[in-house]
């Protein structure tokens, strides 16, 4: 039964991504919040599906966490879903991703439309300029930015190596970092077809202010969030 509900969602997944990127496109001549709305719109749009047709829940802890100003968000990452869900637990931001995402006919076009920072990993040096300067760009202007730490999907029970762009971001902007957990890849693997129902749960900890940001030794706060970030992880895993 899971592999049926799984192809059914997979297409009716493919379908919503190609029109409403396209919309999202569209929109774009009409301002940033035009196609914002239309990437909420989508995310809400596949959310529903993947409860309705793969029994998948999404519970939410934390939200008393997000600041009221812009700031780096250091999320896990274990498949698509993040991506999904992201428009509809924060305020408008920039993901920090691989070029190569671009290339993605219609929905790597949308990607380019909403200002995504896309960074080539051959080339890291690069890459952490690109992200330190965009990203200075993006939240002086009032966007917030998502980075995957890990910089590539993790399987459940696993870890990446972290990696500390997100904390130099946030030192030279001067703003503060929000951690953020889950599970997804219990119910949406990284590279598995098939979706298995159950809750995903999200989990935003506690806040990081700017102050406390700017005098951490970096090693140390990378360190700490790690630990909190996989701690969380595990806890949201075990409860299944």
């Amino acid at each position: 039964m899971p592999l049926i509900r799984s192809m059914l969602f997979n297409g009716v997944f493919i379908l919503l991504t190609g029109v409403i990127s396209l919309l999202l496109i569209a929109s774009r001549p009409f301002g940033f919040a035009a196609s914002w709305f239309w990437g909420r719109f989508w995310s809400r749009l596949v959310l529903g599906s993947l409860r309705l047709i793969c029994g998948v829940r999404v519970v939410i802890d934390g939200g008393e966490h997000l600041p009221g100003v812009p700031c780096v968000v250091m999320a896990k990452h274990q498949s698509a879903f993040e991506t999904v869900a992201m428009p509809l637990l924060i305020p408008p931001f920039v993901w920090v991703l691989k070029r190569e995402l671009f290339y993605i006919p219609i929905f790597g076009w949308a990607l380019w439309v909403l200002n995504a920072i896309a960074i080539r990993r051959s080339q890291p040096r690069e890459a952490l300029k690109q992200v330190l300067t965009q990203g200075k760009g993006f939240l002086e202007a009032g966007r917030w930015v998502v980075i995957f730490p890990e910089g590539t999907r993790s399987s459940p029970g696993e870890s990446g190596q972290y990696q500390a762009s997100g904390i130099m971001l946030a030192q030279q902007a001067g703003t503060g970092i929000l951690p953020m957990a889950h599970n997804a890849g219990q119910h949406w693997p990284k590279h598995g077809f098939v979706k298995y129902p159950g809750t995903i749960r999200i989990r935003f900890l506690p806040f990081i202010p700017a102050e406390a940001v700017g005098a951490a030794k970096r090693g140390e706060l990378l360190a700490r969030l790690e630990t909190d970030i996989e701690s969380a992880t595990r806890e949201l895993e075990a409860a299944g």
